[in-house]
This record gives C-alpha cells, structure tokens and sequence, in this order.
C-alpha cells in the first residue's frame, strides 16, 4: 500500500465497462516526511476523496479485490488518512 496526495481528478468518457460509475484522481506518492516522491499516478477512486486530501492507496491484486478480479485496474484509493507517524 502507498500514502499519496490527491492533485486532481482525471476525466476518461471512453473507458473499459468495469470502471463505468467509478472516478478516477491523479495523486502522488508521499516520502516518509510527507513530501513528493516519484511521478504522477492514477487510481480508482472508490470513496469519493477530494483534491488535497492524503489518501492510502493499494495496488494490484488488493485492487482488483475491491473492483472485482477481473477488473483491469491496478491502483484503488481504499481510505483518507487522517495522521501517520513514520520513524
């Protein structure tokens, strides 16, 4: 799982039929001290998360567990973070 920061929503009006009725954001992964780390990505958004917030992210199989396992997607939002501590 990955710690992001939302940057913005991503507008697909073609896209496969599982992913019809679900938005997608494009966010950031966060560094240990919350800062940038890495390139812009794209998940599934499955609750309804703002720009801004920081949100906990899953990836591959623990994504298509939540959308279904014959979902094409990779990345879901699967919770807003309120704290974290890293050490």
């Amino acid at each position: 799982m990955y710690i992001c920061k939302v940057q913005g929503k991503c507008v697909s009006t073609i896209k496969n039929e599982q992913l019809k009725g679900c938005s997608l954001i494009t966010m950031q992964r966060l560094n240990k001290s919350g800062g940038p780390a890495g390139e812009i990505l794209v998940a599934v958004d499955t609750i309804g998360c703002s720009v801004g917030e920081t949100v906990l992210v899953t990836r591959g199989s623990g994504a298509r567990a939540v959308l279904g396992a014959d979902s094409p997607a990779d990345m879901v939002v699967v919770g807003i973070v309120d704290t974290y501590d890293c050490k």
